[in-house]
């Protein structure tokens, strides 16, 4: 079984991206049987894509895990779906700042992920984890690499895969008061534990993940 993880590299700002860091541990640490790649993705709408293509033509992965980072979210975010739209509310790494463009013009309006994603939620809480489903990976470089992936995924016979929201790392949140972040070791385990149960899961637990707004 071939796993490929992506992050990030930084943007916005930012010296790091946990999305990179923690992927790199995983597939460092986290060996034992597992055929893991990690790669990092530049946080550009062309580039990402064109990039996780080559990736994908390259090593032919079973499953696909892309990693982002969420400033201000406090868990683990499992991403239900991804939309056709680009919006951007800063710049990418190249400068480019689409409004309202959409990914794919002939595209679906939205794919979903085809993680278990009920079930890792159910997995990481139980291990004493924070972790939530997430009903919008926004409208930046993030959804565009999960819209793009799943686009791909259609065209690729038994391929699963999905994103991931990871929180800020602790010297990320200590120049913004107020923000939550997780620390990298759990971010790591929550990852590991995401390949092991989207290994293990072929069906996904039937529980309640929806919000009111």
């Amino acid at each position: 079984m071939k796993i490929l993880m992506t992050g990030f590299d930084a943007f916005g700002g930012e010296t790091i991206n946990p999305s990179w860091l923690s992927v790199q541990r995983v597939c460092h640490e986290c060996t034992d049987g597992l055929h893991l790649i990690g790669a990092c993705l530049p946080t550009e709408f062309s580039a990402s894509l064109a990039t996780l293509q080559q990736l994908i033509e390259t090593h032919r992965p079973d499953l696909v895990i892309a990693v982002g980072q969420a400033g201000g979210r406090s868990a683990i975010s499992l991403e239900r779906v991804a939309i056709n739209i680009d919006d951007a509310r800063i710049p990418d790494n190249a400068g480019w700042q689409p409004i309202d463009e959409p990914i794919h013009p002939a595209g679906d309006a939205a794919y979903f992920s085809t993680l278990p994603i009920k079930a890792i939620v159910h997995a990481l809480r139980s291990e004493g984890i924070p972790a939530e489903v997430s009903n919008s990976a926004g409208t930046y470089v993030c959804n565009h690499v999960f819209y793009g992936l799943m686009h791909l995924c259609r065209h690729i016979p038994g391929m699963r895969a999905g994103f991931v929201h990871i929180p800020y790392l602790p010297e990320q949140a200590a120049k913004l008061p107020g923000t939550p972040s997780m620390a990298m070791e759990i971010m790591v385990r929550a990852l590991t534990l995401i390949v092991r149960t989207a290994l293990d899961t072929k069906t996904d637990a039937h529980l309640s993940g929806g919000t009111e707004c």
